[in-house]
């Protein structure tokens, strides 16, 4: 009975010291060594989770990041840092902090500790002015927590900080203040990640970036910049690419000279130098965009706080930069109704049941979308979207007119655009696209969303980061579960592989690649089997936007 006892006592002290050794323990970084957390997971499988490295310095003021100079001590990697100071929801105060330019990696292990696994590196959305890279708290993990992601997928899940707002996007279009830093900070922790990643077992030759929103468009830009040359495989873009009309800022200056008169600064030669100096919180104020817009006046041109073509990090257009991602596997798509969240800005009748939207809106958004290019671009946009329209369209009609117009200009259109130029100047890239169209979980529930209602901006987040899995209370329906599982499998299976179907998870639908001759896409949702495989998605609608409006010529006001 005694040796029983023995037997039984070494076994679990056996199998407690196997288990406490499923983990990376301390890791020797650039910087010094870090010392994370180790969280059990299911079926005697370990997560390390590593929150607050720094990747760069605190930045200067309007200055590129430098590198950290490092620490002596053990750096307790348990805590997530302040995000990058930013206007707070309510834009008349700030949050947030200048020492922003930290990290956050996910690293799960099964069985023994990992090495070689792919890597995931997250880009937050936000318009460039505001976000983090944990995001908001839902429930007890933070929206952009990576803990299921990179537990169900078995891949390693970095997310990243990056300045925003006046701090990390104004330009005077000069060297002397050239705009770009968030983008550049994006640059510095993704460079970071492949020098050391391979110590907290991933593989740097093995790295895909991805991003929603305005993180989807700083994805697909790092892809276009001569800078990444290397660091990374493959890009993934949500609802936001380099050619997303409001991504690059045409003229910076003038909001620059805004932002100047502001804080008192001259407008001459010398305010590069002026605001430099100035309290960067009052900068993030003076930078903070403003929310009345109309459908004359769409939200989209309050959104002047964006990259730019400054002949460095972007030596040219982004439409001219394709050369640069040839081997880069790309992966872009949209929510079928992106565009509700900026329709509902614009047309804020469109949120209210008992107030009617007057059939003028729809011509009164065109106008505002076609205005460089006068009538002939209205007319042929008026025809298109009128055609949808019974006899005496009802207010269903109208709405969604007004939704689909903020889609497909805003997002749809230049994502296929974006699409078609990768898979033009491909060599070993593949490209893939897809629509993401589970109806919002919160129609008639808590916001007042239209019993018509399909995925609106950011829709498809929570589900990519697997969040029907720990937010239960939120998501109660087993088929929201369904669909992040489908997500989480083509997204890290395209991690592994540069191929969605082929990895260590099953997918529900075999997804095709997308060509300038076949144009194909999967579309994204709980119901979702091989007859969600589409190809030339809304093309009518995409082509009036890619093709026939920007072949008129532009019209000069007088």
């Amino acid at each position: 009975m005694m040796k029983m006892k023995m037997k039984s006592l070494v076994a679990i002290a056996v199998f407690l010291e196997t288990v406490s050794a499923i983990s990376l323990g301390l890791v020797n970084t650039e910087g010094g060594l870090v010392r994370g957390e180790n969280i059990p997971l299911a079926s005697g499988r370990h997560m390390d989770v590593f929150t607050g490295i720094p990747f760069a310095d605190v930045p200067e003021t309007f200055m590129k990041p430098k590198p950290h100079p490092g620490w002596v001590d053990v750096l307790d990697a348990t805590a997530f840092k302040d995000i990058c100071l930013q206007v707070h929801v309510a834009f008349n105060t700030t949050t947030g902090s200048t020492d922003c330019l930290y990290l956050n990696i996910w690293v799960p292990h099964n069985g023994s500790v990992s090495s070689d696994m792919p890597v995931m590196v997250w880009i937050y959305g936000g318009a460039f002015m505001i976000g983090s890279s944990m995001g908001t708290q839902i429930l007890e993990y933070s929206q952009y927590s990576g803990h299921e992601l990179a537990d169900r997928g078995n891949v390693i899940v970095v997310s990243i900080g990056y300045r925003v707002g006046s701090l990390g996007f104004l330009s005077t279009g000069e060297p002397e203040l050239a705009g770009n830093y968030g983008l550049w900070d994006q640059q510095a922790a993704i460079a970071w990640v492949h020098r050391n990643i391979r110590k907290f077992g991933g593989d740097p030759d093995n790295i895909t970036i991805f991003g929603e929103s305005a993180g989807g468009a700083s994805v697909s830009l790092q892809t276009l910049s001569p800078h990444n040359k290397g660091l990374f495989k493959r890009a993934i873009s949500q609802s936001g690419v380099a050619l997303s009309p409001w991504t690059i800022n045409k003229d910076p200056s003038l909001f620059a000279v805004e932002v100047a008169l502001k804080v008192n600064c001259p407008t001459d030669e010398h305010m590069a130098s002026c605001l430099k100096e100035i309290d960067p919180a009052a900068l993030t104020l003076a930078g903070s965009f403003n929310l009345s817009s109309s459908a004359s006046e769409p939200i989209v041109y309050h959104l002047e706080l964006s990259p730019v073509i400054d002949g460095d990090f972007l030596p040219d257009h982004p439409s001219k930069l394709f050369h640069n991602a040839a081997d880069i596997d790309f992966l872009a798509g949209v929510n079928d109704m992106d565009g509700y969240l900026a329709t509902s800005i614009d047309v804020k009748r469109v949120n209210i049941d008992l107030l009617s939207v007057p059939v003028e809106d729809v011509e009164k958004l065109l106008v505002a979308f076609t205005k460089d290019k006068g009538d002939a671009a209205l007319q042929a946009a008026l025809s298109l979207y009128n055609s949808t329209w019974e006899p005496n369209p009802s207010q269903e009609n109208l709405t969604k007119t007004l939704v689909d117009i903020e889609t497909d200009f805003l997002f749809l259109a230049s994502t296929q655009a974006a699409l078609k130029l990768h898979a033009d100047n491909a060599k070993t890239g593949r490209t893939y696209s897809y629509i993401f169209s589970e109806p919002n979980q919160m129609t008639g529930i808590l916001r007042p969303y239209p019993s018509w209602m399909g995925a609106d901006h950011t829709d498809d987040v929570p589900y990519m980061f697997g969040k029907p899995f720990t937010a239960t209370l939120m998501y109660l329906a087993e088929s929201h579960r369904d669909l992040s599982g489908y997500m989480i499998a083509y997204w890290t299976n395209f991690a592994r592989t540069g191929d969605p179907n082929e990895g260590e998870l099953s997918v529900p639908a075999t997804w095709p690649t997308f060509n300038s001759t076949g144009q194909k896409f999967v579309e994204l949702n709980s119901r979702m089997n091989e007859s969600y495989v589409g190809e030339n998605m809304r093309m009518p609608f995409v082509d009036l936007w890619t093709n026939v409006i920007p072949s008129l010529p532009i019209i000069i006001p007088e």
